[in-house]
């Protein structure tokens, strides 16, 4: 799974961070720390949280090879799409 996708809404200063969805790998939601949360108005979705702030958590990904490729910002969301090689 070489890309991955992290998000942060309103205050990127201090978390949470989405992190991953249903799909993700397991091995890297447990380094990040992540758990799975249930959206309740989204039944066909789980992201991964982690409290951290989006730096500690892109940090964290550069670690363990991951490379920025594009961030963006949506309304009050924050996107970053990593990849992997």
């Amino acid at each position: 799974m070489p890309y991955l996708l992290i998000s942060t809404q309103i205050r990127m200063e201090v978390g949470p961070t989405m992190v991953g969805d249903e799909y993700s790998d397991p091995e890297l939601m447990q380094h990040l720390g992540a758990s799975k949360r249930i959206v309740a108005f989204l039944r066909l979705f789980s992201p991964y949280y982690v409290n951290d702030p989006p730096r500690i958590v892109l940090d964290k990904l550069e670690r363990r090879g991951f490379r920025v490729l594009s961030m963006t910002g949506v309304g009050q969301t924050l996107v970053w799409c990593l990849h992997k090689e």
